[in-house]
């Protein structure tokens, strides 16, 4: 016995062409960012930027679902700044905090080769005597 509902033998018939009008505009769909998101999250970058993201991009979808497509957009924008942000710091940040060890490195190494010839220098017999 078949308990599915809808029964298709009920349903009425509808037609399968396409009116196409001129002034009719299809946009692209709209994304919601939500897998950025989540890799931004899982991530763990600077200021739970990704966190941030990810609420708004669930926002956006919760937006999308419920037909509120410029509540979507805004929201959808929104999470695409911070997922942004959040890949930029997390991307940058590191790079620029190597550049600062090296160059530390690099200088004090050039400080402690300059200290080697003044700590190395013999004192002589007249400098060594109190007189």
């Amino acid at each position: 016995m078949d308990t599915s509902y809808p029964r298709e033998d009920y349903l009425p018939m509808t037609s399968h062409k396409r009116v196409s009008s001129p002034t009719t505009v299809t946009s692209a769909p709209l994304r919601d960012h939500l897998i950025w998101s989540i890799f931004n999250t899982i991530y763990m970058n600077f200021c739970c930027l990704g966190f941030v993201a990810l609420a708004f991009s669930v926002k956006a979808r919760d937006r999308k679902v419920a037909g509120d497509v410029e509540a979507a957009k805004n929201f959808s924008s929104k999470a695409r700044c911070y997922n942004a942000l959040a890949t930029a710091g997390s991307v940058l940040l590191p790079i620029l905090l190597v550049a600062l060890v090296v160059t530390g490195v690099l200088h004090l190494s050039k400080l402690a080769q300059d200290s080697v010839g003044f700590f190395s220098s013999q004192f002589g017999a007249s400098d060594d005597e109190d007189k």
